[in-house]
């Protein structure tokens, strides 16, 4: 009989292709054996009555970043991965952030000191390129995406991230010779300056008016133009944080047309609308984030969306300030216009089971989309599958356990994370992930850590399928 270091039993496993019932054996932090009493093992688990799914990738969150306004996030690795642990997340991809005129190896160097000894989990990085550079475009990126950081995320929106359309085509026509995949934040700058000098003259300036200054127009536009630049270039691009029709309908017709386009979105799309940015005093701030939630209209688009296969990735977006902090929300004060109100809001630990309540237990998704939009097509796209992102032979074990009938009800002082609030706050959900292993050691139980700082690998991305461009080259 073989022996394993952990063997899970009688649980239903569920990937983004199947669902069958079996038995893991786990050695050496990987899955080495799957099928029916494959042997005995130094801890058995038994997942009788339990769903078996790999362990989630939140392929979008901000962790640490720094950031040149004065704010400060208030998750760093450590409480920003024992939050993800907790939640069922077993690998976080957050951002080195290149500051324009600063390297971007520096950028890089810098995030590994703040990640160093800090994880709970495993992690990979992303990059942002605000500032492609001769030496970026024709050194450093190259480089990198060869040392594992296949990735980067560029911006056609904020003064201190945006690149103009010439820089979008030339960091595009870098990443199809090199094979990175390209993130876009898709807002078109211009329009949402427009509109908030326009508001400002008004007086309107209360966290509100955010939602009117980055109009869905704008976010349509965007989506267009990046999806038509990655076309001139015969690249794949990923649209992020995609908040409703608008934007959904430039994918569809991207897609229709054999385009190698992929989307993300959100939960605050799912559960959040404008109007809760329209709370009393400044309280609406809790809510501020880049695209803004929408209307219920949007809400049910989101959800089409990811019913029909127009999203490929669920991500948290998760971009931690406290709300009762003068480096937080308050960074300018309660009196302070909208636009300069640091934007984003926290969900690295919640992402998973709002998706799985409002998903898969009221059958807008099945599991085994569930588990594609949350681990394997994350893996996929970024460069991790099939050592990440599956239960199979030869993976990590990577798993977390989900009781599909466990009740509970969000609230911030239950939640792990170093931030004040949570806009989920009462949100009643069914299911949950009561046991959740990294590299067959557990990281969390029933909702709480238990892990330890610094468990946590980083990972190095290989070169995605999902970025190889559709045709020959075209000398780009």
């Amino acid at each position: 009989m073989k022996r394993f270091d952990t063997l899970i039993k009688n649980g239903l496993i569920i990937t983004a292709a199947d669902r069958y019932t079996a038995d893991i054996g786990i050695r050496d932090g990987r899955i080495v054996a799957l099928g029916q009493e494959p042997g005995e093992a130094d801890e058995t688990i038994d997942a009788d009555g339990l769903w078996v799914m790999p362990g989630g990738i939140d392929a979008h969150c901000h962790l640490d970043q720094p950031l040149g306004d004065g704010a400060v996030m208030a998750d760093d690795f450590d409480t920003g991965t024992r939050s993800a642990a907790c939640g069922g997340t077993t690998t976080v991809i957050p951002f080195a952030a290149q500051f324009k005129g600063q390297s971007l190896r520096a950028a890089v160097a810098d995030y590994h000191q703040r990640s160093e000894g800090k994880a709970w989990v495993d992690y990979a990085f992303h990059m942002i390129v605000t500032d492609p550079t001769e030496k970026v475009l024709k050194e450093e990126l190259p480089a990198l995406i060869e040392e594992g950081y296949s990735s980067f995320k560029i911006y056609l929106t904020y003064d201190d991230l945006k690149l103009n359309d010439r820089e979008v085509l030339n960091v595009l026509a870098l990443a199809r010779r090199e094979g990175g995949m390209v993130m876009v934040h898709a807002e078109n700058a211009d329009c949402i300056a427009y509109l908030t000098e326009l508001l400002e003259e008004q007086g309107k300036t209360a966290p509100y008016f955010h939602a009117e200054a980055h109009s869905s127009i704008a976010e349509r536009e965007a989506t267009h133009r990046a999806i038509s630049l990655a076309e001139l270039i015969d690249v794949p691009v990923l649209i992020v944080h995609v908040s409703g029709p608008e934007a959904i309908e430039q994918i569809r017709w991207a897609q229709g047309r054999g385009l190698r386009v992929y989307g993300e979105t959100c939960p605050q799309y799912l559960m959040l609308t404008a109007d809760d940015l329209d709370q009393p005093g400044f309280d609406g701030a809790m809510c501020v984030c880049s695209p803004p939630p929408r209307d219920p209209a949007a809400q049910e688009a989101v959800w089409q969306a990811l019913e029909t296969g127009v999203f490929q990735v669920f991500s948290s977006d998760h971009a931690p300030f406290r709300y009762d902090d003068p480096k937080g929300k308050k960074l300018n004060g309660e009196s302070a216009s909208f636009t300069h109100i640091p934007n984003g809001i926290p969900g690295l630990e919640t992402r998973l089971s709002i998706l799985f309540s409002e998903g898969v237990i009221k059958e807008r998704i099945d599991a085994t989309r569930f588990v594609a939009l949350t681990a394997t097509n994350p893996a996929k796209i970024y460069g991790l599958y099939p050592r990440k992102g599956t239960i199979a032979i030869g993976s990590d074990a990577d798993i977390t356990l989900w009781d599909p009938r466990a009740r509970s009800t969000v609230r911030n002082q239950d939640l792990h994370h170093a931030v004040d609030y949570t806009p989920y706050e009462g949100l009643e959900l069914i299911g949950r992930p009561v046991l959740t292993l990294c590299r067959g050691t557990v990281v969390s139980r029933d909702g709480a850590p238990a892990g330890s700082p610094g468990y946590g690998q980083f990972l190095e991305c290989e070169r995605p399928q999902p970025a190889r461009p559709r045709g020959m080259s075209k000398g780009f």
